[in-house]
């Protein structure tokens, strides 16, 4: 399968130029090819509009672009590695199809970008008033396109939704419809640590009927997680989290799938796995490990949604009850627009042992934080309806929530999104998809 991904200002844009128009009009998009197990995923970098100049003939009922315009194109392409991804408007408010000259155009141009831009993978989009259409250039091959911002729409699909769905749902049918609850089943949702959140984050998607999974962990349970690892026994201590993660996801659901990565997000090979996600829970409690996180979910349009519990004590006695919600998508600031990472636990936590033991400035280890299954509970329910909200269009708008047990309160906030961020805007990491290497350790 191949899937177009870009921003949902990007779709913003492409439609106010193109749709609506005296005559027909085009954009041409260059894309970051990302190849993955099951799909090539083309992560949309830069749109460009055409002058007017540029064409060779317009109508109502056609446009075609000059060749030295196409040629260029195809130069740029070549040269930055990148997919070229030829759109353009059809009058009304039909749902838009390919025309037959559509067809005999989409030919000689895929032909001559197999020769300028070879080791790569081109596409075709029509856009009118009634949506979107798109296919590999020059093929019948469709291509799923998809807008990500604080909301994930699905523009034109693959496959549409088909099949019964199970009894066990019919609860959550009422809520979110066949047609989002086909959805669910079909994402592949990473969570990143299966502690304390990231447990009850897998058992509740497993419920909601998420069958694919990548879980993300390095750690074996131990005896003082069995408080609070939901899925846990005693039989499981030394066992590793993503393995017993797995298991209590088939137990709910037997025909899910989880690819388990034993391993520290910080390092390259396991960020990479992130890749293939269509979203992630973020479930770390290390700075380091976010850091990378928030990088892959805003460089490769992957939206995210962090947690984090804190409970403060001292001497037996709760002084402080918190919790942060927090989504990662474009159009929302990152962690670091936010003043949320810490740069010098950044760079412990990307060290490797010896480095750290090393380091004269690192002295001892932390101390093991308070942690309460109930208050887990309650951060990681907040955080599966932000989930449905971005992808399912449960009616929630909040994306950065701050609980306070005591009071108690709820409560949203807002940053203002730094334009020059190196992670959130486009002058950082945001759209680049594979052009842009990850801010990890190889080691």
């Amino acid at each position: 399968m191949i899937e177009l991904r870009f921003q949902d200002g990007d779709a913003s844009r492409i439609i106010g130029e193109l749709v609506g128009r005296e005559t027909e009009r085009c954009a041409i998009l260059l894309a970051s090819r990302v190849v993955l197990p099951e799909m090539d995923r083309l992560v949309v970098s830069r749109i460009d509009f055409p002058a007017d100049d540029n064409y060779s003939d317009r109508s109502l009922v056609s446009a075609q672009l000059k060749p030295d315009y196409i040629a260029k194109v195809g130069k740029r392409a070549a040269r930055e590695n990148l997919s070229a991804i030829f759109v353009h408007s059809h009058p009304g408010s039909a749902p838009p199809e390919f025309s037959a000259v559509d067809d005999d155009g989409e030919i000689h141009l895929a032909r001559f970008l197999s020769v300028r831009a070879p080791d790569t993978v081109h596409g075709a989009v029509v856009v009118s008033a009634g949506g979107w259409c798109a296919r590999r250039l020059g093929e019948k091959t469709p291509m799923r396109v998809v807008s990500v911002g604080p909301r994930l729409q699905v523009l034109f699909d693959v496959d549409g939704a088909s099949g019964s769905t199970p009894l066990k749902f019919d609860r959550q049918v009422r809520a979110l419809g066949s047609a989002g609850q086909k959805y669910l089943e079909s994402l592949t949702v990473a969570i990143v640590g299966l502690g304390g959140t990231g447990s009850i984050a897998a058992e509740q998607l497993a419920h909601l009927g998420v069958r694919k999974f990548i879980l993300v962990d390095p750690d074996r349970i131990e005896t003082t997680n069995l408080n609070r690892v939901v899925g846990a026994h005693v039989s499981d201590v030394d066992r590793y989290k993503t393995d017993v993660a797995a298991g209590m996801i088939t137990g709910i659901t037997s025909d899910a799938v989880c690819q388990r990565v034993v391993g520290d997000v910080t390092r390259t090979a396991i960020a990479r796995e992130l890749r293939a996600a269509d979203f992630i829970f973020s479930c770390t409690d290390s700075h380091g490990s976010r850091a990378v996180i928030q990088q892959v979910a805003y460089q490769y349009l992957i939206p995210c949604v962090d947690m984090g519990s804190i409970i403060t004590a001292r001497g037996g006695q709760i002084s402080g009850i918190h919790g942060r919600v927090q989504a990662l998508a474009p159009g929302l600031p990152c962690f670091t627009c936010c003043g949320l990472l810490d740069s010098e636990e950044v760079r412990r936590d990307m060290m490797n042992a010896e480095e750290r033991s090393r380091d004269q400035y690192i002295q001892g280890a932390h101390e093991p934080a308070p942690a309460v299954i109930s208050i887990n509970g309650t951060v990681t329910s907040m955080a599966m309806t932000m989930f449905l909200a971005m992808m399912v269009g449960v009616p929630s708008a909040a994306r950065h929530l701050i609980y306070d047990a005591r009071p108690p309160s709820l409560r949203a906030v807002s940053f203002t999104r730094n334009p020059n961020c190196y992670v959130c805007s486009e002058r950082g990491v945001l759209a680049r998809g594979d052009l842009q290497p990850l801010f990890t350790r190889d080691d």
